[in-house]
C-alpha cells in the first residue's frame, strides 16, 4: 500500500465520521418532531484491490470505509399495525362519543329525565281523581305541557346532533380527499428521490403521518410498493396509487326525519356505495344509520316518537270515553300534527277543568273514574312509561358496549404506537453516545492523517540530506 492510499484511507474515515455526526445531529434536532423516524449512517468496509501480478503480496490492507446511505429505522410491519389499530380506534371512538353525548342529554335516571316527568304526569291525574278542582287541573295541564315540551326538546336535541354529525361527514370526506392528494404528491416526490439516489427519509416520515391520519379517518390500509410509493386502499379499492388519488363523495338524507342511509362512494362511481368504511368516518356513518340498522341517533329519535305516539293514543283512548262536567264527550287530550314527527307535533287540547273529561259514561258530573284510569297508565306494562324505560335500558347497554369497545381499541392503538415509537423514536442518551463515538472516530482518522503527513514530510524533506 502506497503512502497516498493511506491518506485516502484516513480521508474515508473522516468522511464517514463526519456523516455520522451530521445524521446524529439531525436526530437530536428532530427529537421532538412529530412523526420523525430516527436515522443511521450505513457504512461498509472497502476491500483491498485485487492483485494480478505473478508474485502477489500477502499483505492485503483494506482501503477504508464507505458510506452507502442513510437508513431510516422504521418498520413497515409496525407502521401497518399502527394504521390498523388507529382505524379500529377511530371507528369505536366516534360511536362511543355520539352514544355518550346522547345518553347524557337524556338525563336518565334523574329527576330531570323524561321518566320522572312521566311519573309526575301520572301522579297529577291521580291527584285530580282525588281532588277534582281547578287548581289540581292546572297542575295536570302544566305537567302535560312540561312533558310535551321535554319530548319535543329531546327529539330536537337528537335531530340537531344528527345534523351536526351529517355535516361532519362532509367535512371528514373533504379532509380524506385532501389527505389522499397529499400522499399522492409525496409518493411522486419519494419515487423521484429514490430513483435519483437521494434520501427520501423525511418525505417518508411526512407521508406516514398523513397515512395514519387517513387510517384514523376512514380506515385506509396501506402497502409500500417496490418503487417506494405507498398504495392506500378503502374497502379493497385504491384510494391512492403511485402519484394519483381518487376522491370520495357522501350522499344520503340531511335530517334524521328523512330516513334512509348516509353512504360513501367514489366520485367517479357515485351510484355504488362503499360497503365497508372504517375509521372515524365509518363510525360516524354507523351512528347516522336508520333505527332498523342500529343507528344510535335514529333509535333515540324513534324512541321519542314512539313515546309521543303511545302517550297520545293511550291517554286519548281513555279520555275519549269520558264526559266533561257539562255532559259533552271528552274528545282527545293530545293532538298529533301529521305534518311533523310525532315528538314535534304533540300538542295539548284541553285548556282547563271544564274541558277535561273526568267522568265515566252515566256516572254523573262529579265522577273522576277517567282521571283515575289515566293515572294507572304509569304502571301499565305496555304503557308509555314502560316503553320509554325499555328503550333507556337497552340504550344504556348499547352505550356501555360502545364505550368498552372504544376503550379496548384505544388501548390496542396505544400499544401499537408504543411499539412503533420504541423502534423509530429518537433516544437522547443513545444519540449522545453515538455522537461521542463519531467524534472519537473523527479524531482518530484525523490523527492517522497527521501521522501520514508527518511521514511524508520526513520522506520528502529529509531523505537524502546525508553528506551534504
Amino acid at each position: 500500500m502506497s503512502t497516498f492510499s493511506g491518506i485516502r484511507l484516513a480521508q474515508s474515515g473522516l468522511v464517514a465520521a463526519r456523516a455520522g455526526m451530521d445524521v446524529t445531529g439531525q436526530n437530536i434536532a428532530n427529537q421532538a418532531t412529530a412523526g420523525y423516524t430516527r436515522q443511521r449512517v450505513d457504512q461498509v468496509p472497502v476491500s483491498a484491490p485485487g492483485q494480478t501480478s505473478l508474485w502477489p503480496s500477502t499483505l492485503l490492507v483494506g482501503e477504508g470505509v464507505s458510506v452507502t446511505g442513510i437508513a431510516r429505522l422504521g418498520d413497515q410491519v409496525l407502521d401497518a399495525r399502527v394504521r390498523d389499530a388507529l382505524s379500529t380506534s377511530g371507528f369505536w371512538s366516534a360511536r362511543a362519543t355520539a352514544s355518550i353525548q346522547t345518553e347524557a342529554a337524556m338525563a336518565e335516571p334523574t329527576s330531570d329525565g323524561l321518566a320522572a316527568n312521566l311519573d309526575r304526569f301520572w301522579a297529577g291525574w291521580s291527584d285530580l281523581a282525588n281532588n277534582p278542582d281547578a287548581a289540581t287541573a292546572r297542575v295536570v295541564l302544566s305537567n302535560a305541557q312540561v312533558l310535551v315540551g321535554q319530548i319535543g326538546a329531546g327529539y330536537d336535541a337528537v335531530a340537531t346532533r344528527w345534523s351536526n354529525l351529517r355535516d361532519d361527514v362532509d367535512r371528514q370526506v373533504a379532509q380524506v380527499n385532501a389527505g389522499a392528494q397529499q400522499v399522492a404528491l409525496l409518493n411522486g416526490q419519494i419515487r423521484e428521490a429514490l430513483q435519483s439516489g437521494r434520501s427520501a427519509n423525511e418525505l417518508i416520515d411526512q407521508r406516514n403521518v398523513i397515512a395514519q391520519q387517513l387510517a384514523t379517518g376512514i380506515g385506509a390500509t396501506g402497502r409500500v410498493e417496490s418503487d417506494g410509493t405507498l398504495t392506500l386502499r378503502v374497502d379493497g379499492n385504491a384510494l391512492v396509487t403511485a402519484d394519483s388519488a381518487r376522491s370520495l363523495v357522501a350522499a344520503g338524507p340531511q335530517d334524521v326525519s328523512d330516513g334512509g342511509r348516509v353512504t360513501l362512494a367514489w366520485a367517479d362511481r357515485p351510484g355504488d356505495a362503499i360497503s365497508a368504511v372504517g375509521g372515524a368516518l365509518g363510525g360516524t356513518i354507523s351512528v347516522l344509520a336508520p333505527a332498523s340498522e342500529g343507528g344510535t341517533l335514529a333509535s333515540a329519535a324513534a324512541a321519542y316518537n314512539d313515546v309521543a305516539t303511545a302517550l297520545a293514543q293511550s291517554v286519548n283512548d281513555i279520555h275519549n270515553s269520558g264526559f266533561r262536567p257539562d255532559g259533552v264527550p271528552g274528545g282527545d287530550f293530545f293532538d298529533l300534527n301529521p305534518a311533523a314527527p310525532p315528538a314535534r307535533g304533540l300538542r295539548i287540547v284541553p285548556t282547563g277543568i271544564e274541558t277535561l273529561a273526568l267522568a265515566a259514561p252515566g256516572a254523573g258530573p262529579l265522577d273522576t273514574t277517567i282521571a283515575d284510569t289515566i293515572s294507572t297508565l304509569g304502571g301499565s306494562p305496555t304503557g308509555p312509561s314502560a316503553s320509554w324505560s325499555t328503550f333507556v335500558t337497552g340504550f344504556g347497554v348499547q352505550v356501555a358496549g360502545d364505550r368498552q369497545r372504544a376503550d379496548i381499541a384505544d388501548t390496542a392503538a396505544v400499544a401499537s404506537v408504543s411499539a412503533q415509537q420504541s423502534n423509530a423514536s429518537v433516544d437522547g442518551d443513545e444519540e449522545t453516545i453515538n455522537l461521542l463515538t463519531f467524534q472519537t472516530a473523527y479524531q482518530a482518522a484525523a490523527r492517522v492523517l497527521t501521522a501520514m503527513d508527518e511521514a511524508l514530510d520526513v520522506l520528502i524533506n529529509r531523505t537524502g540530506l546525508v553528506g551534504r
